[in-house]
């Protein structure tokens, strides 16, 4: 990791700066081909793109029945379990967010009403390759069924072999989601905009993924498709003191920087002898990992700032609005009442990130890349739409009626005037 000792504020901009930045035209270019191909050719094109970026020869591009049947048995009682208990408390904590309908009278006669209503077809993206993560499918499954969502179509990269990972199809079924499609990165989310042979296309796309699933996400937008947030590669920040223990710290950087590459880790401090051993910590903890090359790449982008107060460093965090803000402080739930701008945020020395990417309860599918500013990671309310509903009497127009006439002809808007005065006119007869 970068050390960095007491930048100017005029340096903090290039600190915050995400690695995938450089090559985001690039990207978005070879996003857009991806599109029009699958666009002209469908279902051919996704079998291509399997092949050149997968490395699997599909004849079906969605699982079978027997696929589904074969998975169960080749997953671990114990990973069952506790699978199980992770769905069992994110389901706890995202029914709790369901709203009653709201329904009023805003002046008598005058009643308005607002509803939740499922979004009718949502695509989920679930990352694969050398780390399925089956977790994401629970973050984004499980709220997508307490919602009510219809229709639930789940695209995933195959295996070099042409399977599904089997905890996947497992967690599928345990949440009975039955249409799932081999293809992976921007290809899916290409097919899941427009559709093909055997994608419907959707309302809403949700998961996160590299910076192609990214761009392709946010091109998906701009062609009339619902996304959730940009959520890209991984990222997290530490708020450290001196109380902190080195070893918890590193685990929770290394955690974040075994997903990929492009994944970026930012450690702040006031204490120097803590970011000497946090960065040495690293090094250790890193040699032991199975993704200790990935990691490592992960680590040539990421840094470690010394800074003179914790005000410096909660001004640097909610400048960099990081996905994952984890406050191991002493006073952190303090600390906490001053966070503007992170995606989620895990308080102490016991609360690690990991558990939130899992079993607590909270959505790991967070915002990425600085759009916590402006974005919240995925809820129950990702998967509604809340759709307002009014009723006037005649009590009720007689009173509001004169207001809405002369607010549309203040504005010049006659047609807007009349259609009130029109009803006027007939029940005052």
């Amino acid at each position: 990791m970068q050390i960095i000792n007491y930048p100017s504020a005029a340096e903090w901009p290039a600190l915050q700066q995400r690695p995938a930045q450089a090559e985001a035209a690039q990207v978005a270019e070879r996003v857009r081909q991806i599109f029009d191909d699958v666009r002209q050719r469908g279902d051919e094109a996704l079998r291509h793109y399997a092949a050149e970026l997968d490395g699997a020869t599909l004849t079906q591009l969605r699982v079978t029945p027997e696929e589904f049947a074969a998975a169960a048995a080749q997953v671990p009682e114990n990973l069952q379990a506790a699978i199980r208990q992770a769905r069992a408390n994110i389901e706890r904590f995202h029914a709790a967010q369901r709203e009653g309908e709201l329904r009023l009278e805003t002046m008598p006669g005058v009643e308005c009403w607002r509803r939740a209503v499922p979004v009718q077809r949502v695509g989920l993206y679930i990352p694969g390759g050398t780390a399925p993560l089956f977790s994401t499918l629970l973050m984004l499954g499980v709220p997508a069924r307490l919602a009510g969502c219809p229709d639930i179509v789940l695209c995933t990269p195959p295996a070099r072999d042409g399977s599904v990972n089997p905890v996947i199809l497992f967690t599928a079924e345990l949440l009975g989601i039955t249409t799932i499609i081999k293809a992976g990165g921007a290809q899916a989310v290409a097919a899941l905009t427009g559709g093909t042979e055997s994608v419907p296309p959707v309302d809403k796309i949700f998961g996160p993924g590299n910076r192609y699933v990214t761009a392709a996400k946010q091109l998906a937008a701009q062609r009339g498709v619902a996304i959730d947030m940009p959520a890209g590669p991984s990222e997290v920040l530490v708020i450290a003191d001196d109380s902190a223990t080195p070893a918890f710290v590193a685990a929770d950087l290394l955690s974040q920087a075994e997903h990929g590459p492009d994944s970026q880790v930012v450690l702040l401090s006031t204490s120097t002898q803590l970011l000497a051993n946090v960065v040495r910590e690293v090094e250790r903890q890193v040699a032991e990992l199975p993704r200790r090359e990935v990691a490592a790449l992960a680590l040539r982008e990421s840094r470690a700032v010394l800074l003179r107060t914790q005000e410096e460093m909660l001004l640097f965090s909610n400048q960099y609005a990081p996905e994952h803000l984890i406050l191991a402080v002493d006073n952190a739930e303090e600390l906490a009442e001053g966070v503007t701008s992170a995606g989620s945020v895990f308080l102490g020395h016991l609360t690690p990130e990991a558990a939130g990417d899992y079993a607590s309860g909270t959505n790991h599918t967070l915002p990425t890349n600085g759009y916590a500013r402006s974005y919240s990671g995925v809820s129950l309310d990702s998967f509604v739409k809340k759709i307002t509903f009014q009723r006037i009497s005649a009590e009720g127009l007689r009173q509001l009626g004169p207001v809405v006439e002369t607010l549309a002809e203040a504005e010049g808007l006659r047609a807007h005037a009349r259609a009130v005065t029109v009803r006027l006119e007939s029940i005052d007869k």
